[in-house]
């Protein structure tokens, strides 16, 4: 089994995402849960606050987003999974994508 990172991105130009997620939270526990009881789930890292601090070379702003790329993680977690096949179909039950989420899939290496 190889793992996998899930990230979620939400796109900073519709402010309803987020709103729709903490509507929905018990979907997400639910599909987590599922991926849980198939010993798929590796890592939830643990709650962020909206707080942010963009360093670049010679410069600091604090609480600036990353807003030129208009997304912003809504999430992110680790995963268990055969293969990229594997993992994206793990990811396309994910709620958030009925709500205008990307999920990226990135498989670490070892």
């Amino acid at each position: 089994m190889n793992e996998f990172l899930i990230l979620i991105h939400d796109d900073l130009a519709t402010a309803v995402l987020s709103e729709a997620i903490e509507a929905s939270t018990q979907l997400f526990r639910d599909w987590i849960g599922s991926i849980t009881v198939q010993d798929k789930f590796v890592n939830l890292p643990k709650i962020w606050d909206l707080e942010s601090h963009i360093v670049r070379q010679n410069q600091e702003k604090p609480n600036e987003l990353l807003t030129e790329r208009r997304k912003s993680i809504g999430g992110l977690f680790l995963i268990k999974a055969k293969d990229y096949k594997e993992a994206v179909a793990i990811a396309k039950g994910c709620p958030a994508l009925r709500y205008g989420a990307v999920i990226e899939i990135r498989m670490a290496i070892e």
